[in-house]
Order: structure tokens, then sequence, then C-alpha cells
């Protein structure tokens, strides 16, 4: 079989227009939309206004492919696709979150030029909670293949004993006859065998090594029939969950630590580049994660991929929705007829990935109260079963569920018409919220104790648990009040915090340590992601004019990592809470450290692990402790500030005059035993504009990650230098520039930028062996040079 890349050389423009833009694939063609106050997906999508595209691309279908069968995949059209070939309907996919397969012989002009068209129907708003994007936004593929041939998704390898080990290997084939099976260690061949098609073949690999988080050794599976060859890559592990063991991987508990994540990549918008996929879960697992939620749809390919080399867990989520409408033009509208099919493909693209543990069958969805959701729930988690053995869990608001119950429900089909609706008001962006949007703006004002309280309330647990004793692992969203009390009354079941805060890491590991059947938590949210503008915002009137969460705010700021993938303190506060390190430091900015900020229910804080902090010495600010000891000490330029007691939740806050010098926190034993310490370091005087690319090197095929820094001559950032950054780029396209502000009047398609908190980013396509950046600032100018090495990845 030949795989081909599909991704160059297509034109897009809006349907029916016809003004065409070159463009390479995966492309988001609602990034380059205006924001508008009377955009129907308001907060939910960032204010951007919904489009229809059309995407054409010509090409050659060579002669020799009459003899062969030629299949297009598409890894995500966003919105109800549909394909054209030479004029001819030849397919489509409404859920904007599947790939599907399109198979051209009967439609192609052989040793001729072909023309695919694809139009990407994202007019009808609002259809998401958040920002969604819109067009081709993950890669295309072009398959030939024999005509007697393995089947696409022809090859399933799952693990029978991981003590032995042994795994088995089924190949389905359009053909009768035998195939070869060839396991691969890197480039060595470790073993090959015999057997008929269509039929499953155990293999015991004596030697072989385990996958696992920790150590995510990778085989590939080489299959040969007749002319056709195909490789897929898999590791041996073994999945087990129940009440008294907990999740285990290979007879070995781990508690998940788990972020959760919107398919989305920051600046870039909604492009699935597989660099930029893979970008996001390093970053995350650096960040002390080993468990990603796709919140809240089918993730990448690129991203499973990522997953199996670097060791991270995944919780693949199907849907944001059943039969009932959260936004008025959502996939509700589909599911009753499309959801088999879409599960299907979700699970034919998870099946090889070891980085597969779970599966979700959707969020928040109140149907979960009703019998005919009942129903639903056990229906879909069976026709799981039938198709794969990985637990099935569902993200349920118990909160949610009961008010729904008393009709009050968060989401209703009345509720997603009235949200369409034009604002009558002469100010659009306070028109009044409804569904999430309001609940979101509640918690805000209320404050984070609003859902976990209100899943406490008598009649939660009548209107939750038929939908849990359906499944698997009932998957608790902000139900973090009740795990204690349904670990006692529920004894067999199985508990993950599918959604959660950041502030209730430490509660959260220190109950999972002691009872098993609590398996993980998923913060809301590992990085922030474009849409449901502010909600977990912590700005100050220099970031954010006005915080309505109007026009001109863009992202919902609630991640441990910000847009641009930099590391809040909150992240170093969840290394701790999760025993990962002793101590950290989070310090909030002298000059504003007392002021009025926007609310938010999903940020614990906005401290950074700074300790520079020009122009504020003598001020008065927060400095925030995190440590797992009986005590902590803080030590600023030699000299003790202050020695507190650690209280249950690790974290402990001083007030500071700030000195620039060096900050010290040390945690400490009962016995004042010292048992870590960390400190901050502040910048020189002299500010320099300096460019820092991501990685060292950068392979064929990847993007180039370069962070523009207002920093002293070591390096160290300076969070309270701002100023516009223009940028040059020779030898690439400049895919997006912007910083982590979650306000954003300009977008991220320009050539000029703003810092936030002295920082900003820009990602660049290389189209020449070396690429070229060049900026310029008020603080001066810079430039930084990048070259490729052949093949792989950097």
């Amino acid at each position: 079989m030949q795989k081909i890349s599909f991704n160059e050389n297509w034109r897009y423009s809006h349907l029916g227009e016809g003004e065409w833009q070159a463009v390479t694939l995966p492309h988001d063609a609602m990034l380059a939309e205006p924001c508008s106050a009377d955009s129907p997906g308001g907060k939910n999508t960032g204010w951007v206004v919904g489009r229809d595209y059309v995407y054409e691309k010509r090409f050659v279908a060579d002669e020799a492919w009459r003899e062969r069968d030629i299949v297009l995949e598409f890894e995500g059209v966003y919105r109800n696709a549909k394909v054209y070939l030479n004029g001819k309907y030849a397919g489509g996919r409404k859920y904007g979150y599947s790939n599907f397969y399109i198979e051209a012989n009967d439609l192609l002009r052989y040793g001729g030029e072909n023309v695919i068209r694809v139009e990407a129907y994202n007019a009808d708003q609002p259809n998401s909670r958040w920002y969604s994007g819109a067009g081709i936004y993950r890669p295309v593929w072009l398959y030939v293949l024999p005509k007697q041939h393995i089947l696409l998704n022809g090859i399933r390898i799952r693990t029978t004993d991981y003590k032995v080990p042994r795994i088995c290997v089924g190949v389905q084939t359009n053909a009768a006859g035998n195939v070869r099976i060839e396991i691969l260690d890197g480039e060595d061949v470790v073993l090959t065998t015999t057997a008929p098609a269509n039929t499953e073949t155990e293999i015991v690999l004596a030697d072989g090594k385990l996958w696992s988080a920790l150590s995510p050794n990778l085989y590939t599976c080489r299959v040969t029939f007749g002319e056709d060859v195909r490789e897929e890559t898999f590791g041996i592990r073994e999945v087990m969950c129940d009440a008294t063991h907990g999740f285990c991987i290979n007879g070995e508990r781990v508690i998940l630590r788990g972020a959760c994540i919107h398919h989305d990549n920051g600046i870039l918008g909604a492009v699935n580049h597989p660099f930029a996929d893979a970008r996001k879960v390093e970053l995350l697992q650096k960040a002390g994660y080993n468990a990603i939620r796709s919140a809240h749809n089918p993730c990448s390919k690129a991203t499973l991929e990522a997953c199996d080399r670097f060791g991270m867990l995944v919780l693949d989520e199907f849907v944001d929705m059943w039969y009932i409408h959260k936004t008025k033009y959502d996939y509700a509208s589909d599911f009753e007829q499309e959801w088999q099919a879409d599960l299907k493909s979700m699970v034919e693209k998870d099946y090889n990935h070891p980085s597969v543990v779970m599966y979700s069958i959707g969020n928040e969805v109140a149907e979960t109260g009703q019998k005919k959701g009942i129903r639903f729930a056990a229906e879909m988690t069976d026709y799981l079963h039938a198709l794969d053995s990985r637990p099935v869990t569902c993200g349920i608001n118990i909160f949610f569920n009961l008010l729904h119950s008393l009709g009050f429900g968060v989401y209703t089909d009345k509720k997603a018409e009235k949200a369409a609706k034009p604002s009558k008001s002469s100010k659009p962006k306070k028109k009044k919220s409804v569904g999430s949007e309001f609940f979101n703006d509640l918690a805000g004002l209320l404050g984070a104790d609003t859902m976990k309280i209100g899943a406490t309330m008598p009649g939660c647990n009548a209107k939750s648990k038929d939908a849990f004793a359906a499944m698997d692992v009932a998957g608790y969203n902000y139900g973090i009040l009740r795990y204690k009390r349904d670990l006692k009354h529920h004894k067999d079941r199985v508990i993950v915090g599918s959604e959660t805060f950041c502030s209730d890491a430490r509660k959260f590991w220190c109950t999972a340590k002691e009872h098993p059947a609590l398996i993980g938590d998923f913060v809301w949210a590992g990085i922030d992601y474009l849409g449901e503008v502010g909600i977990g915002a912590w700005e100050y009137a220099d970031y954010a004019p006005d915080f309505t969460g109007g026009v001109g705010w863009r992202g919902a700021s609630s991640g441990r990592l910000d847009l641009a993938g930099r590391a809040w303190a909150e992240a170093a506060y969840t290394q701790v809470a999760f025993d990962l390190a002793p101590v950290a430091i989070g310090v909030v900015r002298p000059d504003r450290a007392f002021e009025k900020h926007s609310p938010s229910a999903w940020r614990m804080s906005n401290a950074l692990e700074s300790w520079s902090w020009d122009g504020c010495t003598g001020k008065k600010t927060s400095v925030e402790v995190y440590a797992t000891g009986d005590a902590v000490r803080l030590v600023l330029n030699g000299k003790t500030v202050g020695e507190k007691k650690v209280p249950a939740n690790a974290r402990v806050r001083f007030k500071v005059k700030y000195a620039p010098g060096e900050l010290t926190a040390i945690s400490l034993a009962k016995d004042g035993k010292e048992l870590g310490r960390t400190s901050l370091v502040s910048a020189g005087a002299e500010t320099k504009l300096t460019l820092v690319p991501e990685k060292a090197q950068y392979g064929q095929g990847d993007l180039c990650y370069i962070r523009l820094q207002y920093t002293d001559e070591a390096g160290e950032i300076k969070p309270l230098v701002r100023g516009i950054i223009d940028v040059a780029v020779e030898g690439g396209e400049l895919l997006g520039l912007g910083s982590a502000c979650p306000y954003n009047e300009v977008g991220y398609l320009g050539t000029t930028t703003d810092t936030y908190y002295g920082e900003a980013l820009a990602v660049i396509r290389p189209t020449a062996e070396k690429v070229v950046l060049r900026a310029e600032s008020p603080y001066g100018k810079a430039q930084t040079e990048i070259t490729f090495r052949e093949g792989g990845r950097a």
C-alpha cells in the first residue's frame, strides 16, 4: 500500500464567493474570520463569525491506479462535510470530529486531471460550546491499494497476557489467503509467522518489553498480504480496573493525574498539525500529567501517536451532547442516527494505541438522569464492549442532572433555541447568557464551590446512580465532595474525577492514595484554549479593558499552561500536590497584587514562578509556597521573612515586600529537617528582546515554535516588561503570531504582536532548508536561524 500525503496545493474560499486563497492542510478557515458582537456563538466561540467554506485541489490520477483501489481519508472536517470528485458526490461526514473515508475508484479520471471539492458548513451558529474552528483542520491522505489487500483499519492487535507476554493479531482482508506477520523492535525483526487471513493469531514474545506510562516501549507489527504491506505500531500492555485494585496497567496500580484538553492548538486555532499536537502532549507531560481527557470529542491520530511515544494515557471522549441540544445547531440533531457510525470510527482509530486506556461516551449529558438517556448509556457501553475491551465512562455533572429533573436544566432544546436568537439589546455583549455560559458566569462570581456543593444535594444520587451502573467507571464532573460518601455506599463503584478544579488537586491525591476505587482526576483544563472566553481569566485592567467577556476576548484562560504553553505557578502547585516535587513558589505581580481582577472559578491563582518584577521594589505582594511538609520557611536575600504551618491543601501564602535578589522556600518536616528547597532569582537591570526556539533541532515536517521574550542578558524573563514586536520571516510561512493574553482584538494572523507577561509566540511552517525570524521591538532587534535535519522528528 502507498500512503500519500494529500495536504499540499489546496485552495479555499467562502462557499459561493469564489475568491480563492492557496492553503496547505491542515487548515482552520474560521481563524481568519472577524469577531463581532452579533456573532450567535458569543462568548462560547470567542465571538468569531461562522461561515461555510469550499476547498478544491487539482491532481493527476496515475494511469496505473486503474488497477488499484484508491481511497481518500479525511481525519477531520468541521463540519457537515460533503466531498465531490469531478463534480459527483463521493461521500462525507456530519460529525466534525470523526475521520472518514472516500472510495474514489469509480469517480477518477485515470491519466488525466481530477478535481476534488470539499464543502464544510459552519454558518449555522451556534453549533459548539467552544471555539471549533472550521474546514479541513486535520490531515488528508490518499491510499493506493492492490486489488487484493488488507482492509483499512484491518489489523487489530491486543495484549492477552502481559506476564508471558502474549499478543493476539487479527488481520482482515478483502480476499482469502495467508498473511505473513513480522514483529519488529526498532529495525530488528524479532519474530515471523504465517497465518490465514481473517483470523486471529496468538503470538508469544518471550522477552517482550511492556508498555507503560513510565516505560512506553513500542513495537511494529508488519503484515504482508500478497503485494500489500502494512505496519502498525503497538505496545504490550494490559488494563484492568475494579474497585478493589483500582486502575492497573500490567498489574501495577496507576493513579491518573489527568488534564482535560480541547482540540485546538492556541494561536494556530483548530489546526491539528501533528507537530503541534505532539508539542501539547509533551508540554503537559513535563507539567506532571500522565493522562489527558479529549474534551469533548475524539482526539486526533497525531495526538494518539504522540501519547504512545511519550507514555501519556488517554481518556478518549466521544461527544459533548446526545439528543438534547446544548446549542441550536449542534450534533444533537444527528446523534440518534449517527452515534454508532461515529463511535465505531473512534474505536477503529484508537484500537491499536496502547495509550488509550478508557472511553467516555459523553460530557455533562443531562440525559443520564432520564430513562431514555439511561438506556442510551447502557446501549453505547454495550456497543463499545462489543468493539473493544477498554472500560467505559461518561463525564456526568451530578448537580446538573438534579437541576434538569427539577425543571431548571442547564441544557434544554428551548434554551439552545433562545441562545441562538439575536440580542434585542443595543449592547450585544450584555445579552443574557443561558446554558453553560450562564453557569460559567455564575461560578465565576460565586466561586468553585457552587457546583461541588450542588453535587451533594439530596436527590443527586437518584439522578445519577442508574447511569453510573450502566458503565464501567463513574465519571464525576466537580463531584469531589461526594467521593468518600459514594465510595462507602457503592462498594463496587469505580470513580474518576472526569472534570475538576485545580485547587482540589491535593485533596484528590490524598483521597486516591487511600481508596483504590478512586482512579484519577482530570483538571479543567491542562492547557488554555480558544472560546468559552474568560471563564478562567484572572486579569487586571492593563490586559483586559473590561471583565465582561465581550468582543475582544478570545481565550478561556483556564489552563495550568497558558495559550502559548507557558506554565502558570498552578502547574507547579499540581506537581507538589501529586507528590512529584517537595516545594514550589508562585508570586503574584506586586504592582497589581491586591487589585480587583476578572472573576474566576477555574483558576486558584495568577501567580508566576518569577522574582523579576521591575519597578516594584518596596511594594507588597502575595507569595504562595506549595509544599507537603509540616511547615515552610520563606527566605529573601538570606533573611527569613516568615515561617508557617502547611495546611491540608498544601498551599501557604505570605505577604512580602518585593526586593530584587533571591527568594527561597524551604519545606520542613515536623522535626525541623529540611525536605526540599527551591529558589527564584531576579533578572538583571538590562532588558533585551530574546528569540528562543523551543527545540535545538527540527526535523522535516516539523513546525518551528519560537518564543519572543523580554529578558536580561542571562535569559531571565521580565514579566512586567511589555512592548509591541514586529516580525519578518524568511524561508517559511508564519502560521501564527500572538501572546497568551485571553483578550486579543487583532487575532493571530498578522506580523505584529503585544507581549503577555514578557512573552509572545511565533509558529512557522518551513518552506526552505533554513528559516530566519527577525524581530523588532522597543527594546531592540533580534534574529534567530533554524536549520532542519533530514528525516524524523527532532
